[in-house]
């Protein structure tokens, strides 16, 4: 205790001698003014003011500056000041600007708005060229909060969030902070190294903020927030928005003028706010536009608060963006929060000489000791100054970080949550050793209960191993599972064992193997819940099965970057299975069919005799062109590109029990998924391959596709499969393609139509073919609504199909999710 409060006295000596003008900001009423840009006058050295006000502009030696005070709504500051020692304290009251038409011509006959958000859309080209390429200097700090949390969510235990929640289930859930150089260069080459990350709670943490994910610029035609919404400056800016001239008023020898931003239709992908223009040099000096969580469609979302500030840099004449500040709120299901991201800019250089190696396609990482700096260093170089709640979040969770690793907490937290219930022999339970890094669980029937033809009501039980790393860099996962059908009276075992090695290249090496009842198509295209309500209430038998014995070896890896590697060598033996069962909870007009997928009222006649094989799979996945952030204990991919991702896929089946079930298949598929700006996201999928020798191979080994017989569908997006397709009806050992597209338009034209708009709706085109040797080919066709719902649960769509095959049509609505 001694030392730690030596140590305490030690750091609050040093704090109070750090170089440093500090101070608050305030308006007239005494009430402190939080996110003002404060910076040293024709010098680069600058900060925010923090939640509460409070400020740190670093200063290093002694002398005369001028310190500029800057916050949209008030007048700008300039104070002279004489620093002779450290710290030094400068207190500052903002007056709220007063703006007036008397400072512009207003012309009569149009609107003086639209004219000045014309002369920005004229400049914008040489506005964006001088900014296409530079280095900066970037802070950013994150925090989420949390109040009135549940103690379960979704059945889930939340507990206390790392120690963030009090006794009101309130608190901060998450704080962090990072230091770091980026560069950019247009259109899409970024580059930040990390050098210094800090997070609340964790010693070895490390941040998740990013400033490539925070780069927002409303000179750009959309910003990206899960849609792309209209910037109040994008080319077609007068289709969505009006604006009004509120006035103006005068900062040095320029003229701001402030400009009210409102949607013309509410449902719109837009904002609505304030910009502040600069007259003359018709380039951005602030912006506070807000968005909903309606509009990004993400409906627990209350509300998305940016401000951006600008400063004028004179070697370039450019107003830069020095500050931005994100808030947010949210509300679900009872409990909610808010939260705010901020990012300060610094040092510009918009003449950095790049070479071709300068970017690659590791856009983020790490500095040796990034997470290693100490309350000191942080003190000494943060921008924006810590609020009050963020000390005091940092200092709890740096206090308990110690008794919340140890032994003693861990084993009294799991003695807890290790608590057997009532139900959980039907629900399940979980033992966690949490210090040791062990848990096992047993996994309940209740959850795995349903119904087919062939085992009638059938359940698993389960038991699940797994052991982690610090960090989980590596872990090992064991599990034992038993399935048995109440008509055919079968218990069926299945086990598996596997190892992750790592998360940077994620090697993965397992063994798995036992007896199951499986579907001809190996991908399920029919879930086991839907095939149980389609075949009890409306008699149809649609899963097709059989009995496999197996063992199997798997290996996964990330070769190198964009190239993951997957192949599996397995021993099979198949066997046919046949109905048990024929109840039903409400008769119709229709029987139930037979287990033969070819011949479906024929119940004697199996689809496929006894048999065993040998097979090996190897299948390529290629990103091209794939970004990724380096993290000390992992990689992470970023999905979004430009390019397609491309699968090669490699089958061989060997040593049969007779040798015409040997084959060779191969295929190859392209899927992509783009966003059309404010138009909508447009995705595609092409696929397509061949068999060698496979004239006499078992039906289980033709290809299969994604039908969908039951009017339900799945699949948030329709990308992989077919819509009306009969399951088995196009099955095929010869050559074939399949090609899907969908296109969300994600309001821009449901959007628009009075009435519908207040829906919130997504209209969704879709197009399907499949084309095989042995039928005429197969087309759907589908429009369909999706992001409906009822108030912020919207995840329902409904599509209304057209198939045709050859003189074959049919049409009909399938309903889904779409979350």
């Amino acid at each position: 205790m001694k030392q730690k409060l030596l140590l305490f006295l030690l750091t609050l000596s040093t704090f109070t001698g750090t170089s440093q003008i500090t101070g608050l900001v305030s308006n007239t009423e005494g009430e402190p003014l939080p996110y003002v840009n404060i910076y040293q006058k024709n010098a680069a050295t600058g900060t925010t003011s923090n939640g509460d006000g409070n400020y740190e502009l670093a200063i290093t030696k002694p002398g005369n500056y001028t310190v500029v005070f800057q916050f949209l709504g008030f007048q700008t500051k300039e104070v002279e000041v004489s620093v002779t020692s450290f710290p030094f304290e400068l207190n500052v009251t903002l007056q709220e600007e007063t703006t007036s038409l008397d400072e512009v011509f207003v012309d009569a006959t149009g609107n003086p708005a639209n004219r000045i958000i014309q002369a920005v859309l004229e400049q914008k080209p040489v506005i964006l060229d001088k900014q296409k390429a530079y280095t900066a200097d970037f802070y950013s700090r994150g925090l989420w909060r949390v109040e009135n949390a549940p103690e379960k969510f979704l059945g889930q235990e939340i507990g206390d969030l790392g120690g963030g929640l009090d006794s009101t289930r309130t608190g901060i859930v998450y704080l962090s902070e990072t230091i770091s150089k980026i560069a950019y260069q247009a259109p899409d080459d970024f580059d930040e190294t990390i050098t210094a990350s800090k997070v609340s709670g964790n010693d070895n943490g490390f941040s998740f903020n990013s400033a490539q994910e925070a780069d927002y610029s409303f000179y750009e035609n959309t910003l990206e927030i899960n849609a792309q919404l209209i910037s109040p400056l994008a080319d077609n800016a007068f289709n969505y928005y009006n604006y009004k001239l509120l006035g103006a008023f005068k900062e040095g020898n320029k003229l701001i003028n402030k400009i009210a931003v409102t949607p013309k239709r509410e449902n719109d992908r837009v904002f609505s706010g304030v910009i502040y223009i600069v007259e003359d040099d018709w380039q951005l000096y602030g912006a506070e536009l807000t968005t909903t969580g309606k509009a990004i469609q993400v409906p627990f979302v209350e509300s998305l608060v940016f401000k951006h500030n600008f400063k004028y840099d004179s070697q370039t004449d450019l107003w830069v963006k020095i500050s931005q500040n994100i808030e947010f709120s949210f509300k679900l299901l009872g409990f909610g929060g808010n939260g705010r991201f901020t990012a300060v800019y610094s040092n510009y250089d918009f003449e950095p000489q790049f070479e071709r190696s300068s970017f690659s396609n590791e856009v983020l990482r790490f500095e040796p000791e990034a997470n290693k700096k100490d309350s000191l260093f942080w003190q000494q170089i943060r921008p924006v100054p810590l609020t009050l709640e963020e000390r005091a979040d940092y200092q709890l969770k740096d206090s308990i970080q110690e008794k919340r690793n140890s032994k003693p907490y861990k084993d009294s937290v799991d003695a807890v949550s290790n608590t057997f219930g009532i139900f959980d022999p039907l629900l399940g339970y979980s033992f966690t050793n949490s210090f040791e890094r062990w848990r096992i669980s047993y996994s309940g029937v209740a959850s795995t209960l349903n119904f087919n033809t062939v085992q009638g009501f059938n359940a698993t039980a389960g038991l699940f191993y797994n052991t982690w790393t610090e960090e989980y860099n590596q872990a090992t996962y064991a599990s034992l599972d038993a399935n048995y059908g109440l008509d055919d009276d079968r218990l069926r075992f299945t086990g598996n064992i596997a190892k992750r090695f790592n998360k940077i290249n994620k090697r993965t090496l397992g063994i798995t193997g036992g007896t199951k009842v499986q579907q001809f198509n190996a991908q399920e295209p029919i879930s086991k819940l839907v095939n149980s309500i389609s075949t009890l209430f409306w008699e149809r038998n649609y899963m097709k099965l059989y009995e496999l014995d197996f063992a199997r070896v798997y290996y996964s890896e990330e070769l190198f970057n964009g190239f993951q590697f997957y192949a599996n060598a397995a021993y099979e033996k198949r066997s046919p299975l046949f109905n048990t069962t024929d109840q039903v909870w409400i008769k119709n007009s229709v029987d139930y069919t037979s287990n033969n997928p070819l011949a479906p009222l024929n119940f004697d006649t199996a689809a496929i005799v006894p048999h065993e094989l040998a097979k090996f799979n190897a299948r390529a996945v290629i990103h091209f062109d794939q970004k990724y952030m380096s993290y000390p204990d992992g990689k992470f991919n970023v999905s979004e590109s430009k390019y397609p991702t491309l699968t090669l896929h490699f089958e061989q089946a060997f040593a049969a029990s007779d040798s015409g079930f040997n084959f060779t298949q191969i295929a190859a598929q392209l899927k992509q998924e783009l966003d059309i700006g404010n138009k909508g996201n447009l995705g595609y999928t092409l696929r397509g391959g061949t068999f060698l020798n496979g004239d006499d191979i078992s039906f289980v080994d033709y290809q299969h596709f994604q039908g969908n017989q039951t009017r339900i569908q799945m699949q948030g997006r329709h990308l992989d499969g077919f819509n009306l397709l009969p399951y088995y009806g196009f099955s095929t050992n010869n050559s074939y393609f399949e090609g899907h597209a969908e296109h969300n338009f994600k309001g821009f034209i449901l959007g628009k139509i009075p009435g519908i708009r207040s829906l919130n709706a997504n209209l969704i085109l879709g197009a399907h073919s499949l084309i095989t040797q042995e039928q005429k080919p197969y087309y759907e066709f589908s429009a369909g609504i999706g992001n409906l719902g009822f108030g912020k649960f919207k995840f329902l769509r409904v599509d209304y199909v057209r198939s045709i095959n050859g003189p074959n049509q049919d049409g009909a609505f399938v309903f889904g999710l779409s979350f």
